[in-house]
């Protein structure tokens, strides 16, 4: 449930347009509705800011068409991560906002528009191969209300096209870098933004890449300051904490001046 939902029902009851026996018969479900096969999170928006999204991979399409009937079902926006087409068709029938990220392998149904974050997010990929888990950024992003420059195949092999971009990409509050081979483009991208950087390792490369661990390795110990790493093609975790980046600004900046000031005496 979205915290913007709990006030409205609680100004509902306030008015009288809502018993507050009708009233706990819609949130008699928090903090989750337990399907049996899973248990669905509808108090996530309240402690987090963001909705649950559903990881696709290893559920079946009648199981994410069912978790995804209860999440959109009460009027929450919902995204589905590392999902296939089939999915998208299913619950396109019951949901015309239904939308398929093909590149990204995600499905969104957007029934309100989410709160628009401040700034901007830049997601950086370092060749065309490693676009799935930079789209998987940049539309967990987009979901969540952020704005998304999308910068792709600048890697290091030619650093001609990273610089380039470097204007745009220091435009951008929050870095999200995606590569693959040796993992170098977070480290160079690091050395030239302000920004905060979150360095995406991608599964691309050979052999001795051992499935993404070298570029992992190589984030891990980048010389530049300000360089955050997440797991392998995580894209989505990448997407989701640019994201808390940018809100927890927002949340920040409403804070009063004579609070802050008090909380930093000792």
């Amino acid at each position: 449930m979205d915290p913007r939902d709990v006030m409205a029902l609680l100004a509902a009851v306030r008015d009288g347009r809502v018993t507050p026996e009708e009233a706990a018969e819609r949130l008699k479900s928090l903090p989750y509705e337990d399907l049996g096969f899973a248990k669905v999170d509808h108090h996530r928006a309240l402690r987090r800011g963001f909705p649950e999204v559903v990881f696709g991979a290893g559920k079946t399409p009648e199981q994410i068409v069912a978790i995804a009937e209860k999440i959109a079902g009460r009027g929450q926006n919902l995204l589905v991560t590392r999902t296939v087409a089939e999915v998208h068709v299913l619950l396109a029938a019951r949901h015309p906002t239904a939308r398929w990220h093909e590149a990204a392998r995600s499905v969104s149904i957007v029934i309100s528009p989410p709160p628009a974050l401040p700034g901007r997010i830049a997601v950086v990929c370092a060749g065309t191969s490693d676009v799935p888990v930079a789209e998987e950024a940049a539309v967990t992003a987009e979901f969540h209300g952020a704005v998304v420059d999308r910068i792709y195949d600048v890697g290091v092999a030619g650093l001609h096209r990273l610089l380039d971009r470097a204007e745009a990409i220091r435009r951008a509050r929050v870095v999200v870098v995606a590569a693959g081979m040796e993992g170098a483009l977070p480290s160079v991208v690091g050395g030239l933004v302000e920004a905060p950087v979150i360095a995406v390792p991608t599964s691309v490369g050979y052999g001795a890449s051992f499935q993404g661990l070298a570029a992992l390795l190589a984030m891990l110990n980048s010389c530049a300051s300000g360089v955050a790493v997440v797991n392998i093609d995580n894209g989505f975790g990448a997407g989701y904490m640019a994201c808390a980046i940018l809100r927890s600004a927002t949340t920040r900046s409403s804070v009063p001046e004579a609070e802050t000031a008090s909380q930093s005496k000792p």
